[in-house]
């Protein structure tokens, strides 16, 4: 299994850098090859991504989720993957997010990306559009602020 782990600083309140994230169906807008993202429970989404013109379908469900701390994953279905997304504060508005990501890649074309690292660009470009597109907004996102314990929904209060 690979691993990769990117960080970025992104100029606003961890608040609305968290609730930004939360917002998974939105993940498109800055997330390179991801077709959709759907939403399917409060701890289950379905991904349809396009990966060197393979696509790739697969389900993962949030095994841990913090408000302001971490949301971290694991595929249920489909392409082999998981990880977490860390969120700290490092002023009152300034947030760190580092994603921290565990994949299997299938087949010689997807080895070679790999090899050739083009997956850590991806992901790196990712998170450069996800600090463009929060470090735009005018209104803050309003995201889930349940949280999720060992596979377990709490609601939030």
């Amino acid at each position: 299994m690979e691993t990769i782990e990117k960080s970025i600083e992104v100029e606003q309140p961890i608040r609305s850098v968290y609730n930004q994230w939360t917002q998974f169906e939105s993940f498109p807008l800055f997330m390179e090859g991801v077709k959709s993202v759907r939403q399917v429970t409060d701890k289950r989404l379905q991904w349809h991504v396009e990966i060197a013109g393979i696509t790739k379908i697969w389900e993962a469900d949030i095994v841990e989720q913090i408000p302001d701390s971490r949301i971290a994953w694991h595929s249920t279905s489909g392409a082999v993957n998981n990880g977490q997304v860390l969120f700290e504060s490092l002023a009152p508005d300034r947030t760190l997010v580092t994603l921290i990501l565990n994949y299997e890649t299938e087949g010689a074309l997807e080895k070679v990306g790999d090899a050739l690292g083009l997956v850590s660009l991806r992901i790196q470009g990712d998170l450069r559009r996800f600090k463009d597109t929060i470090e735009k907004r005018t209104t803050p996102a309003q995201g889930w602020r349940g949280e999720i314990e060992d596979g377990q929904i709490n609601p939030p209060d």
